[in-house]
């Protein structure tokens, strides 16, 4: 693991190796409005508060575009 970049979580500024990281990006009409590095603790909670906030607990599709992509 000597060539993993390790770079500060954005939430909670522990070191985080590139292999554990995860980027959250915030984009409107392709326009790149926030990106975020997450460690994996982290990126768990952003989801949960996303699910919660969002009402995204329904676990049915409603035929909207909006969609989340987790790269």
């Amino acid at each position: 693991m000597s060539d993993a970049t390790t770079e500060p979580c954005d939430a909670c500024g522990e070191p985080t190796t590139d292999a554990l990281a995860r980027t959250v990006r915030l984009s409107v009409d392709r326009a790149n409005i926030d990106t975020q590095r997450l460690c994996p603790e982290c990126f768990a909670d952003w989801i949960q508060r996303y699910q919660t906030e969002m009402g995204g607990g329904g676990g049915g599709t409603d035929g909207s575009d909006s969609e989340i992509i987790i790269d």
